[in-house]
């Protein structure tokens, strides 16, 4: 009879002791550094007790100091030893000592003293949770954190805390949900929305997030509003404009979205009247998908040349000749051009300046290109609110800038009466 005995696998055992890459990266600098820093803390806890109690360690309160009787310095107590904190900072994981006191009170009785420095409980710097939320952000996921940061931290960091880092962001993320819009000089409005997959009742689900973009009057984009629902609705949308009059926006002056019928609908209810601008973007899709193959390149082309004429004489002229060509070569193209209506070329109200930022909603499809390639490592979000708050502290936190529209310079000029002529 056999006997079959299990050996450790040499190959296995040389790579798990052979040295990893980073090991041997001495660096005197940090290495001098880190081993102070330990002092460096303990003697900022002593000092701020010091202040506290009005004498430093072993010594009697002065007569004449100038403490006012129950002030946070003028208190009167006693140390009672230390206990030991362990604090993890972008110069890694310190263990100190941390004095304790006992505080007098009013009532007769005593009270803990806590620090103001280095907080109950707290077991990272802001700085450190600051460059975990921001490795987070810049396109990691969860576990990956802890292998990105190994080299600083020394191996601290682990998935539970870079979600517990993570929800931190969520108190921002409220207030910024319930600001006061009223002082937001806002001058026009791109709209549009993105689908993504998140977890619900642990089944991947398809939501959309359904995004504001705001030009100010000097011409800054800034992010107004995301929120995540369930389509595209008219509902939807509504809820997320009447949040936003909620909040004090003003009457926009100008809106460009992608022709989603919804939007359309919802815009109609809350702000009719104000001029709105369809996606040429999006329309150019919508011509295509009605047309074979063999012909796209040639509708392109008339496309293109009837979008980006020089003058709105020009863009009139085409788009008869462009009517008139197709609903003899392919009547569906012509009829899905003039559905779009007069909305296609609301640009042309505008001065020439701005006609390229007004075109179309590029501003926020970068946004969701940004977005989707920072999800890329997470195909499945944990929950809604979730992807949500992920699109917005990308943009709160630096990740993605977004500078002035094209032709801010002319902002101030009103809109003009419809000067394309819609008769093929």
């Amino acid at each position: 009879m056999k006997r079959h005995t299990t050996q450790p696998d040499s190959a296995t055992h040389a790579a798990e002791t052979s040295p990893q890459l980073f090991d041997d990266w001495f660096d005197p600098i940090e290495f001098g550094v880190r081993s102070r820093v330990r002092d460096f803390i303990e003697t900022m806890m002593e000092e701020e007790l010091d202040a506290v109690l009005s004498r430093p360690r072993y010594g009697r309160i002065v007569p004449t100091a100038s403490k006012k009787a129950g002030s946070a310095e003028g208190a009167t107590g006693h140390r009672h030893g230390h206990r030991s904190r362990t604090l993890l900072g972008t110069f890694g994981p310190v263990e100190v000592a941390m004095p304790r006191a006992r505080l007098n009170a009013a009532d007769g009785g005593t009270t803990e003293w806590k620090s103001k420095v280095l907080k109950a409980y707290q077991r990272r710097t802001i700085a450190a949770d600051a460059v975990i939320a921001a490795t987070y952000l810049a396109g990691t996921n969860t576990r990956r954190v802890r292998r990105a940061l190994t080299a600083l931290f020394g191996g601290a960091v682990s998935k539970d805390t870079v979600s517990r880092t993570w929800r931190k962001v969520k108190t921002d993320w409220d207030a910024w949900n319930t600001r006061s819009l009223a002082d937001e000089p806002i001058v026009r409005l791109i709209l549009d929305g993105t689908a993504v997959r998140v977890r619900l009742d642990r089944k991947a689900t398809s939501i959309s997030l359904l995004v504001v973009l705001g030009v100010r009057a000097d011409g800054q984009k800034v992010l107004l509003a995301i929120k995540n629902m369930g389509g595209e609705s008219t509902e939807a949308w509504r809820s997320v404009l009447d949040d936003l009059t909620r909040r004090g926006l003003q009457r926009p002056e100008f809106l460009i979205v992608d022709g989603a019928a919804g939007l359309d609908s919802a815009i109609a209810a809350v702000w009719d009247g104000v001029p709105v601008q369809r996606c040429t973007v999006h329309k150019h899709r919508n011509l295509l998908a009605h047309a074979p193959e063999r012909l796209h390149e040639e509708i392109t082309a008339d496309y293109n040349d009837m979008i980006y004429a020089e003058t709105s004489q020009k863009i009139e002229a085409r788009r008869k000749a462009f009517v008139r060509k197709w609903r003899v070569k392919h009547r569906a193209v012509a009829d899905s051009l003039e559905e779009a209506g007069a909305r296609l070329f609301s640009f042309t109200r505008l001065p020439p300046e701005q006609w390229k930022s007004a075109r179309t909603t590029n501003a926020i499809e970068r946004l969701h290109e940004e977005f989707k390639r920072r999800i890329k490592t997470q195909t499945v979000l944990p929950s809604a609110e979730t992807a949500a708050m992920l699109f917005w502290a990308l943009l709160a936190s630096g990740q993605i800038n977004m500078r002035k529209v094209d032709g801010w310079k002319t902002l101030a000029a009103k809109t003009i009466a419809q000067p394309i002529d819609l008769a093929a």
